[in-house]
């Protein structure tokens, strides 16, 4: 495990740190973190992201609010010419809020991730320069993942990556329809968005403690078995969080600004569904016990929804569920 010892105080924010606190890991916790969260990409990161067809992204709109993307390209098209940059030749799909979102200097988010080796790294930063081939991040934060709760799929690219920014048929809601719905009631994997500001400086519990003044987007992965996001009405779904890695960078930006915002995928042709909302969480009572394994659940709020019809040029073989879902079950009506 490398070290980074550029961290002089703590790695976390007051939200993630007061999560910790209240779980009875933030001792344990900041000394991993020290480690493993680092101010630039190691060697095997580096390397990581070139072999990619896809990356998640994270970014926010003129209001804070958090979006949930991909891009798309052949392998390389994601280089990192030193350890504080990553450079991105690929410009979003028809449709995407990142069209609208990126700029520089914008706090932005990616989670590079390998589906048929269960692999991936998070990189958290600003955009530094955007030029009509791409654009380069300047990397404030590089930590791994563990492969829990990926299912296991083989990635093709398509001839339509040629025509990405082609337009294609795109549905605006306040709501889920018929159609999203069905995404959703079948989705086996989803990625959120969440960000941390600056500004957020309050501790919301007895967290305390000193900490980076950092402030950017995240986006994180969560799987679970088919149907475990559950359809609650057309403006509201809820998922459960199971047991991860206890960093609870994602909880710890929604303690302290509930916005995100969710991606969800059709594995089969490419649709794409983007949901913006508010996410209430749920720490303890009957809720938990509908779903086994859940720690927590994650109740979202629709906001905004917008679907475009085969906006991804990738096209993913049948998955194989993750081993660790054999402990988790359906909800229970």
């Amino acid at each position: 495990m490398e070290t980074d010892t550029t961290h002089t105080v703590s790695p976390f924010h007051p939200g993630e740190i007061s999560i910790q606190t209240r779980l009875g890991v933030r001792e344990r916790m900041e000394a991993i973190g020290r480690q493993v969260i680092r101010a630039s990409m190691p060697e095997q990161h580096r390397q990581f992201f070139p072999q990619l067809p896809f990356v998640v992204v994270a970014s926010l709109d003129a209001q804070g609010q958090p979006w949930a993307s991909m891009l798309v390209g052949p392998p390389g098209f994601l280089q990192s010419p030193d350890p504080a940059h990553l450079r991105i030749t690929a410009q979003p799909c028809f449709g995407d809020p990142l069209n609208q979102n990126l700029a520089e200097g914008a706090a932005i988010g990616l989670l590079g991730i390998e589906l048929h080796t269960r692999r991936r790294n998070r990189m958290n930063g600003t955009v530094e320069r955007r030029d009509p081939d791409g654009w380069s991040v300047r990397v404030l934060e590089s930590f791994g993942n563990c492969p829990k709760y990926i299912q296991q799929r083989d990635t093709v690219l398509t001839e339509g990556l040629a025509h990405i920014a082609a337009p294609k048929p795109v549905a605006r809601s306040d709501r889920l329809d018929a159609r999203a719905q069905a995404i959703v009631a079948v989705a086996d994997t989803l990625f959120i968005a969440t960000s941390y500001q600056a500004g957020d400086r309050r501790k919301p519990d007895d967290g305390g403690g000193a900490s980076a003044d950092r402030a950017g987007a995240d986006v994180s992965h969560r799987g679970g078995k088919p149907g475990f996001v559950r359809i609650d009405d057309e403006r509201t779904l809820s998922f459960p969080d199971f047991v991860g890695n206890y960093l609870f960078n994602t909880l710890g930006n929604l303690l302290l600004d509930p916005r995100a915002g969710l991606l969800f995928i059709d594995f089969s042709n490419g649709d794409v569904l983007y949901l913006s909302g508010r996410v209430e969480i749920i720490w303890d009572g009957a809720e938990l016990s509908r779903y086994a394994g859940a720690q927590r659940v994650l109740r979202f709020h629709v906001l905004q929804s917008i679907r475009v019809d085969g906006a991804l040029p990738l096209r993913w073989s049948a998955p194989q569920q993750s081993p660790v879902l054999d402990a988790t079950g359906p909800w229970q009506e």
